[in-house]
């Protein structure tokens, strides 16, 4: 089936958390004498991030977006680095800085070559307004914002692929998944979408654990953005 469609998951594959997120509190601890191993603190807020979404995904808590999911992890976090003494006014500037993540070096070359070809959308598990700042912050040309706020569901729930794909009228053989986590292609994979594999061996530093290359025979593997826009034909 000819794709029409490429649905990008956006953390990790189209932006750099970790660096963006201990840049910007390198600036903040700079600003108020605060000396913290920042890169720590970018790691450490992520790692909250898998419980606070299982939570929902697993029924024990209804649907909340991600910027509260975030700010929630935020407070629990702040105290270990002696930050608890914050302003909600500070809290609130804080959590925005998933607001404004820089893209890897290759996404924006690779995305817009992939713009000429193919509806372009984020399928994040980032909420509405997150995706829009994202998208303005960086300009990444997004046709379209579908994922985890549109459908009130996280990924890997089937809901999250199948609903944004329904929302643009086409079938799941017409989508492609770009992502570079392996466990997101499955999923998609399993529902029917095409697969295009990005590796990002350094997305987690010395911490990462996975994701090291594709494990599985993708539909598409590539080291950057422009090799998927290569292969597509762009």
């Amino acid at each position: 089936m000819i794709a029409k469609a490429l649905l990008f998951d956006v953390f990790g594959t189209v932006v750099d958390w970790r660096g963006s997120i201990a840049s910007d509190m390198q600036k903040f601890g700079a600003q108020h004498g605060i000396e913290q191993d920042w890169q720590q603190f970018a790691l450490d807020w992520r790692s909250l991030y898998e419980p606070a979404m299982e939570a929902i995904r697993s029924g024990n808590r209804g649907y909340v977006k991600l910027d509260v999911l975030h700010r929630e992890n935020l407070l629990t976090l702040l105290p270990r680095y002696g930050l608890e003494n914050l302003s909600e006014s500070a809290i609130d500037e804080l959590n925005r800085v998933w607001h404004r993540l820089q893209p890897w070096a290759d996404t924006l070359p690779g995305i817009y070559r992939l713009k000429r070809n193919f509806i372009l959308a984020s399928l994040s598990n980032g909420n509405i307004a997150l995706m829009i700042n994202l998208a303005r912050h960086n300009h990444l040309p997004w046709d379209t914002i579908l994922g985890s706020e549109p459908t009130r569901a996280y990924k890997p729930q089937p809901d999250v692929y199948l609903k944004s794909i329904e929302m643009l009228d086409l079938q799941p053989g017409e989508c492609i998944m770009v992502a570079a986590h392996n466990s997101d292609l499955r999923a998609a994979r399993s529902l029917g979408l095409q697969t295009a594999y990005i590796n990002r061996p350094y997305e987690y530093g010395p911490a990462q654990t996975q994701d090291f290359e594709a494990e599985e025979q993708w539909d598409f593997c590539g080291d950057t953005m422009t090799d998927i826009a290569k292969l597509l034909g762009c």
